[in-house]
């Protein structure tokens, strides 16, 4: 009584490796020095004794999460993010250990578009967001060309009209 559904199998671009590393280190290297900043008004402003202790404790969990993020996450989600687009479903999956499985319906889909920011364009890639009814998903990380082809094919199989849609998003 169960419709069979194949795995998805597409990968993601390797590109969005070095992407997310960019991202991640410029986001810890912002918490760092903001930390830092901190750690130099306690000394100089003789704030207690306890804010730089507690300052120092937050740099050191930043120096863990910063190796997890910027050397072991970006491996693992460009290994384990899998997504196919077909006539039925747009099928999401990701993930090792906790794996989600996403499983859209082509008839609940109402929109789809795509996202590039300036870390994207200088690998041009692009990101998929499929929007339904309650929530929206999003497939990172895509060559332009794929994500064109992607954007087009979603919409004609949900039959979403759209002036750009052939064409894609303009840079």
């Amino acid at each position: 009584m169960y419709i069979p559904i194949e795995e998805p199998t597409d990968k993601i671009s390797i590109d969005a490796v070095k992407m997310w590393r960019i991202s991640n280190s410029m986001g810890h290297g912002i918490a760092f020095l903001i930390i830092a900043v901190l750690i130099v008004c306690t000394e100089k402003f003789d704030w207690y004794g306890w804010i730089g202790i507690v300052l120092y404790i937050l740099g050191g969990i930043g120096v863990l999460s910063a190796l997890f993020s910027i050397l072991i996450e970006p491996v693992y989600l460009q290994r384990t993010w899998r997504y196919k687009i077909d006539q039925k479903f747009v099928q999401l999956k990701h993930g090792k250990w906790q794996v989600q499985h996403t499983l859209i319906p082509m008839e609940k889909v109402e929109y789809v578009r795509t996202e590039q920011g300036p870390i994207m364009r200088r690998y041009d890639l692009y990101k998929i967001e499929i929007g339904t009814t309650t929530s929206s998903h999003v497939i990172p990380a895509i060559p332009a060309e794929a994500a064109k082809h992607l954007k087009a094919e979603i919409a004609t199989y949900a039959k979403i009209q759209d002036i750009n849609v052939l064409e894609g998003e303009r840079a």
